[in-house]
């Protein structure tokens, strides 16, 4: 994280979390979104994800109190003020609003044994857009628990924090994400994307030189909700292509598979609508290794055909586009100077990631932004992105 652009930001926080609690010397932690390049539904599939942090996310800024309070305010929701709850006292409730995400944060790291001697203030704020599937609350997250680690010193790794992260979304919120959002804020490389086995966790970090192009996320400002959307359905329906195919295949995951074992085995999949899903599964997988490939040679257009190829997928065997993504990848995808465009996240609203030519963006943002507010009534905002690294204190 380059701190020479984020001390403004840095010192106009702390001057207001120590007007806002009356007291001195906070810790300031920050913790980016993400964007996923390529590879979407394909991490709860035991398969590879490509996602790179972005230079907005969530920052996170601490002082102890002496006495066992944890006082949690956000500069984005004002009107909710000050949830104040004890040290010990960990339970989702819906008054609680966005602090259930630190609040889980908390349970988990008691149950593996971490405890709070006294309590804090928190003060957070994010410019991550909100409910746009950047991974806010993957953000919120990972930096709530890189400031509870490192301010109380509890002895916890970066991949025990990731999936400890991964649990709060699992089981204290109960969204059945996968682990990329987690391990993406953690982990991320500055100018790099990650190559991420969603299997086995390994990982490696591949360059991003897009030369004469930039990385463009635009949001469509549909918003969406992940625990209301089809995420869970769609999860289900892989699981339940899964069983299908181990009547025959041993395999854990359908990331396992090329694309060839599928199409010979696909006829075991018994339901026509989990077949879809299966396939574009396996596909996606195959496309993020082979997208990767591409970009490691230098092949920028080689990688933006398969973002569109991605896209497609996911709007016609996944089900998760709708007419305002679909909208923005084919005005994109036909953008003079766009190398490829795709939906990222989740789906359902939320956001596109495109590779534009720099000269061309201006031109690109104006063009989009015109002709999508005329088809779909919505107006979309631009964010031409650095990738920036992980986790940490500032």
């Amino acid at each position: 994280m380059e701190n020479n652009k984020n001390q403004p930001l840095k010192q106009k926080l702390i001057y207001d979390f120590e007007d806002f609690y009356n007291t001195s010397n906070p810790r300031v932690f920050f913790a980016p979104g993400r964007v996923n390049l390529i590879g979407e539904y394909t991490d709860f599939n035991g398969g590879y994800v490509f996602p790179c942090t972005l230079s907005f996310g969530t920052y996170c800024l601490i002082a102890k109190r002496e006495d066992s309070k944890l006082n949690f305010y956000s500069d984005n929701f004002p009107d909710i003020g000050v949830i104040t709850i004890e040290t010990g006292d960990y339970k989702n409730e819906k008054s609680q609003d966005w602090v259930n995400y630190p609040v889980g944060v908390l349970k988990m790291l008691e149950e593996i044994g971490f405890k709070p001697p006294c309590g804090a203030d928190i003060y957070y704020y994010g410019n991550i857009p909100n409910a746009a599937g950047l991974s806010s609350s993957a953000s919120i997250e990972i930096v709530t628990a890189v400031a509870l680690t490192m301010v109380y010193d509890f002895e916890i790794d970066k991949i025990e924090m990731v999936k400890l992260c991964q649990r709060v979304e699992n089981e204290f919120m109960g969204v059945n994400t996968g682990i990329m959002d987690q391990f993406a804020v953690t982990m991320g490389k500055k100018d790099h994307a990650i190559l991420l086995d969603c299997n086995t966790l390994k990982y490696r970090y591949s360059p991003v030189k897009l030369d004469e192009y930039s990385l463009v996320v635009t949001n469509s400002n549909k918003r969406r909700g992940l625990t209301e959307s089809k995420y869970n359905e769609r999860r289900a329906q892989c699981e339940a292509a899964l069983l299908d195919l181990q009547q025959k295949l041993d395999i854990k995951a359908l990331g396992e598979l090329d694309n060839e074992t599928f199409e010979e085995n696909k006829h075991l999949i018994k339901d026509p609508v989990n077949l879809k899903r299966a396939r574009h599964a396996v596909t996606e997988n195959q496309r993020t290794l082979k997208a990767v490939e591409e970009l490691e040679k230098g092949n920028i257009d080689g990688f933006g055909k398969l973002m569109n190829k991605s896209h497609e997928s996911l709007k016609n065997d996944f089900e998760v586009t709708g007419k305002e993504l679909d909208t923005l990848a084919e005005l994109s995808q036909n953008f003079d100077g766009v190398a490829g465009s795709r939906m990222t996240g989740a789906g359902f609203g939320g956001c596109s990631v495109s590779i534009v030519k720099r000269k061309k963006v201006n031109e690109f943002t104006e063009y989009v932004g015109t002709k999508y507010k005329e088809i779909t009534g919505y107006q979309a905002d631009f964010y031409i992105v650095d990738i920036v690294d992980g986790a940490s204190e500032i």
